[in-house]
């Protein structure tokens, strides 16, 4: 399979990798010819990259970092929450004990581990479903499944993992305060309409603390992840020192999955690209081991991704090399010269260290 921009999918590909809504619903299944329509519809939905088939590449299969069955029961606890709070936030306390929040995140959170334990390849969630509509949903899931896997490169225990795991799925709850309007709108804030953005920590901290379910850290993660080392963050301005340590990695998930998740008003990034920026915050914005940690266990350059060599060459990423994000393997299929080579060839940039990756195509 090969992952493309929807922009540049052609109507009667194939799908390769079923797509889902938010809630765990099929949207697209796995093997259907893709019509206008339908490309135009995963446009409305704000969905940018899909894998599809492709013959030259047909051996090559992408695995979900959790299976659908742990996905679809994270997505539906973390609507129930938000939503429960956008539409009644007066019975949130109420309505937290009803559904027995604490109970499922944490069931949820067990599930993440163990998964995440037994399937240890580098993290790729291009390609996953964020419709526009529900991307504070998504984004909850993703940044509590990257924070997890930095948390076991990092040496937390089970119990640290679903404190942090659990931090990081409900760190953006308190933008359920905020309307909804304002956090979709596509162009640029205006000072006073920021400043109420950033408020979504406190009215988290606020709702999070007052939950007896709930470990005061999940609280604190809503509160502090948007603090930054330099003290130039907020609701607090906290230093490296006063913030903690579940905030800082949460602080670093949080971004990389914004900057790599397109919104209304702006495009994504590649996750190399999203590296660099975070790499470029080391010590002022972040701190540097868990950035160096994080980068470790990420995909950089994701399975089924085109690139083009400084050789010239052009291929398919097959596979990663743990422990070398930046040197995938790579299957040729086009020469210097932009003709499809006779026979597609492999290889390992891990071992042929006079060629680099010099350009991406995928998000455009």
């Amino acid at each position: 399979m090969r992952l493309i921009s929807v922009n540049r999918c052609q109507p009667g590909e194939k799908l390769a990798k079923t797509i889902y809504t938010s809630n765990g619903t099929v949207l697209i299944g796995a093997g259907v010819a893709l019509s206008q329509k339908m490309l135009d519809r995963l446009k409305e939905l704000n969905i940018t990259s899909i894998y599809i088939e492709d013959k030259l590449i047909s051996d090559v299969v992408v695995s979900d970092a959790v299976s659908e069955e742990t996905r679809r029961e994270a997505m539906a606890t973390i609507t129930t929450v938000f939503q429960s709070f956008r539409s009644e936030p007066g019975r949130w306390r109420q309505l937290f004990v009803h559904h027995d929040v604490g109970r499922k995140f944490r069931q949820v959170m067990g599930s993440v581990i163990d998964e995440l334990k037994q399937n240890r390849s580098a993290l790729n969630l291009l390609g996953s479903v964020c419709g526009m509509d529900h991307y504070i949903f998504s984004h909850s899931f993703h940044v509590a499944l990257y924070t997890t896997s930095l948390g076991m490169k990092l040496g937390l225990s089970d119990r640290e993992l679903i404190e942090v795991g659990m931090g990081a799925m409900l760190h953006d709850v308190g933008k359920m305060a905020i309307p909804a309007e304002l956090l979709m709108k596509p162009g640029k804030l205006t000072e006073e309409e920021y400043e109420l953005v950033k408020k979504h920590t406190e009215f988290g901290f606020e709702l999070l603390r007052k939950q007896e379910e709930l470990s005061l850290l999940t609280a604190h993660c809503a509160y502090q992840h948007h603090e930054r080392c330099d003290g130039s963050g907020y609701p607090r301005q906290l230093t490296e020192k006063e913030i903690h340590p579940y905030a800082k990695m949460i602080a670093v998930c949080d971004v990389f999955d914004a900057l790599t998740t397109s919104r209304s008003y702006r495009s994504a990034v590649l996750p190399h690209v999203a590296m660099e920026v975070l790499f470029a915050g080391v010590d002022k914005l972040f701190v540097k081991e868990i950035v160096e940690a994080f980068y470790d266990t990420i995909a950089l350059y994701p399975i089924g991704l085109t690139v083009r060599l400084t050789n010239g060459e052009e291929g398919v990423v097959v596979d990663y090399n743990r422990g070398a994000p930046s040197r995938p393997i790579i299957r040729i299929l086009k020469n210097p010269k932009g003709e499809a080579v006779a026979a597609p060839y492999e290889i390992d940039l891990s071992k042929r260290l006079d060629v680099m990756i010099a350009s991406c195509d995928l998000l455009v």
